[in-house]
């Protein structure tokens, strides 16, 4: 039994139960694996001023973010196939976020479908979406995602090709006789296998069915990623994305300023300064070092979000500091998930808080506006 005592327990108790195929497409990156690693180091290493006699007796960690306050400065981000790591686990997610009032993301290639998630659960929730070849399908995507109530539309843009993930081929996620190799493994986690493999069924991209219907399987899933990203997409193609949706429109995976100010120009109303955890293209700079200077550069002109690294509460004061003004869990919460389910995020979430919380009081601050980088030991 794993005791759970700080957000990376969550990682052991995953690795505990999942098949490898599943522990390790979550926790691996491209290639070497260096910008994984940097994300994670950089953050960490950031020193903080830690301050006394500051009269913290009354901390508000709550904020808003694109016209809805929430309790706390996250959103849980977008992961695909989310519904392998619990049972129908996109519900579960979006149950745990919204029973601590915060958005939850649904991936265009979940396994919920928009539909069943909303079904089941009536909080905030953000719709991301790919650059796919079919501009056809990614209307009728934003016009699904229009009639479930979705708040925002995360728009991920640094995916034209799929990283080169080493981890994928030796686990039995791609590569030969993958479908053979994941059986075999599933065979060796019991607890998953009834849970997700007998219980979770259907295992079909549900946002993809209307066009694949029983293709949109896991045996499916990494050629259709391969086939259906846009390499030549462009700023200007962006501008009928815009045109067609009305709410807040959030361009995710930017790591440069002159990237950071098209957006603004496009008229999105935030971007996510993010490397996709380490998963596309290894050796480019972590989230923690890129932040700053896109905060510097547009944090006027739209909300600056980032994600890749976070691991902890303190993580997500570290963020905001750097100048971020909301932070996106992905791994984090996909551990808690695949640990506890609904009960596993929300545990997260209340770690989070009680870390953040400790994290303000001991730098001096009592609301999340006065996080800045004058917390920051040689800002």
């Amino acid at each position: 039994m794993t005791i759970i005592a700080s957000t990376l327990d969550f990682r052991t108790a995953a690795k505990r139960r999942l098949p490898r195929f599943l522990f390790d497409y979550a926790d691996g990156g491209a290639y070497a694996e260096a910008t994984l690693t940097a994300n994670v180091a950089d953050l960490q290493a950031i020193s903080l001023r830690q301050r006394v006699l500051r009269d913290v007796s009354q901390i508000d960690v709550s904020t808003d973010l694109f016209g809805r306050r929430q309790a706390l400065p996250i959103a849980l981000g977008p992961v695909g196939i989310g519904g392998m790591y619990r049972r129908r686990g996109e519900i579960q997610a979006a149950r745990g976020a919204h029973a601590r009032g915060l958005p939850f993301t649904l991936s265009t290639v979940a396994l919920c479908s928009m539909g069943e998630v909303r079904g089941a659960s009536d909080g905030p929730l953000w719709f991301q979406l790919y650059v796919l070849r079919d501009r056809g399908f990614m209307r009728e995507l934003l016009a699904r995602a229009k009639a479930q109530g979705a708040e925002a539309l995360v728009f991920t843009v640094d995916m034209p090709v799929p990283g080169a993930r080493y981890r994928d081929a030796h686990s039995g996620m791609s590569g030969r006789h993958a479908p053979l190799r994941r059986a075999l493994q599933a065979m060796g986690k019991p607890a998953w296998a009834w849970d997700v493999g007998l219980r979770g069924r259907p295992h079909r991209l549900g946002n993809l069915e209307p066009v694949l219907g029983n293709a949109s399987g896991m045996n499916d899933y990494m050629g259709w990623l391969g086939a259906n990203f846009d390499p030549s997409i462009r700023w200007a193609d962006l501008e009928w994305i815009r045109a067609a949706w009305d709410g807040p429109l959030v361009i995710k995976g930017v790591l440069d300023p002159d990237d950071a100010r098209a957006a603004a120009d496009l008229g999105a109303d935030g971007i996510v300064v993010s490397n996709h955890g380490g998963r596309q293209l290894d050796g480019v700079p972590s989230t923690a070092r890129a932040l700053p200077a896109i905060a510097a550069a547009v944090g006027d002109r739209l909300t600056v979000l980032a994600d890749s690294g976070v691991r902890s509460g303190l993580d997500v004061v570290r963020m905001l500091a750097l100048g971020a003004k909301g932070v996106l869990l992905g791994r984090a919460w996909l551990y808690a998930l695949a640990a506890g389910g609904e009960a596993g995020v929300v545990q997260l979430l209340d770690l989070m808080e009680k870390e953040m919380r400790v994290a303000m009081a001991l730098t001096g601050v009592r609301r999340i506006a006065e996080i800045d980088r004058g917390i920051l030991v040689d800002a």
